[in-house]
């Protein structure tokens, strides 16, 4: 009697996202989970719960505000520390976060920095 190996491979996904990470895509394609996906980073985490929350102080604040201050001293944790800052207009906090980062607020609106950062931070800029 012969004895058979089985192989099982998965599918090349062949798509517009080919090259993109699924996880820096998950930053702009997954707000209609009910968590963020557990693959993506931390601080990429903290961006999807500010983003759920439409940018706004309340329960997906303090989702991302928990994530950010587990980790401070670390430069992309204090980054979006920075922005949930001045999500909540205490800039003179904000200002100190992003001085902690090494950053400056780069554009003019919540929620364009929302976008640089979540760029920055993932690798994927939105088109």
């Amino acid at each position: 009697m012969h004895k058979f190996k089985l192989v099982v491979t998965r599918p090349v996904v062949t798509s517009s996202l080919q090259g993109q990470s699924p996880m820096a895509v998950d930053i702009f394609s997954s707000l209609d989970w009910s968590e963020p996906p557990k693959d993506m980073s931390k601080p990429l985490q903290a961006l999807w719960w500010l983003k759920k929350g439409e940018l706004r102080v309340g329960p997906e604040w303090e989702q991302a505000h928990a994530i950010v201050q587990a980790m401070e001293g670390v430069q992309a944790f204090d980054w979006v520390h920075a922005l949930m800052h001045w999500i909540e207009a205490d800039m003179g906090n904000a200002d100190y976060w992003y001085r902690r980062a090494g950053k400056r607020r780069a554009t003019p609106s919540v929620a364009q920095e929302w976008e640089h950062i979540a760029a920055a931070l993932s690798g994927v800029t939105r088109h």
